[in-house]
């Protein structure tokens, strides 16, 4: 907003998992883009979910041997894939923690919860919570006890969050909603699509997301006249 001016509204769906490093990167480069176009937009953000590891058991697994196993990457390239990720995620101000014993673990339940999160309102300040939690503050965004703390964290009601995760009740929307997606021919996270058409694959560099935002407020602009 810009005095009288009212931002062009834009509703972001962000397709992504809270254990996936460059959907937050993504997420952060987007709010740059967006502070180098003051006024400009008014976004109205939606997370949908998407799991990186769908069969993952509720135990987790190693970081290390995960990667390892699913992209055959070497110690090598995982230590200096992880370095890479720490300082572009210093560059926007998150600091990245991989450590020794770090486990990536299922988030079917974590989905759950932001899609209650949202019919409260809070559903981007439990996922940025989230990105945090598991990023940053070495814990478990798949057990229940973790869960409820980080949702209580941001002000949600920690006995119903409790009983969103062990009734299920958003169990199959959410199923239902990574099913969507996928039919979408999103396969890899993070996944914009701006107004319901315009889709931004990836972590792009702000200037990408900038360059889109012109692109579309442009493009709306004309159609509107």
């Amino acid at each position: 907003m810009t005095g009288n001016k009212q931002g062009m509204p834009l509703r972001v769906d962000i397709v992504s998992d809270v254990v996936c490093p460059w959907c937050i990167i993504g997420y952060l480069q987007l709010q740059k883009a967006l502070a180098e176009m003051p006024g400009e937009f008014e976004l109205e953000i939606h997370w949908q979910p998407f799991e990186l590891n769908p069969d993952m058991p509720a135990q987790g697994q190693e970081l290390g041997e995960h990667i390892a196993q699913k992209y055959g990457s070497t110690p090598a390239q995982s230590r200096g894939a992880r370095q890479r990720l720490i300082e572009i995620g210093e560059s926007l101000e998150f600091q990245f923690d991989y450590f020794e014993g770090m486990r990536m673990v299922n988030t079917f339940k974590a989905h759950q919860l932001l899609h209650w999160a949202e019919t409260q309102g809070q559903q981007t300040e439990l996922k940025l919570a989230l990105f945090r939690a598991f990023f940053i503050e070495r814990q478990d965004v798949g057990n229940n006890e973790q869960l409820v703390a980080i949702a209580s964290s941001i002000g949600l009601d920690g006995a119903e969050a409790l009983r969103v995760l062990e009734d299920g009740r958003y169990a199959t929307i959410v199923r239902d909603e990574q099913a969507k997606w996928l039919d979408r021919d999103v396969h890899a996270v993070p996944t914009f699509f701006i107004e319901n058409s315009y889709m931004i694959p990836g972590a792009q560099d702000a200037s990408v997301f900038v360059q889109a935002l012109q692109r579309i407020r442009e493009r709306e602009l004309a159609r509107t006249g």
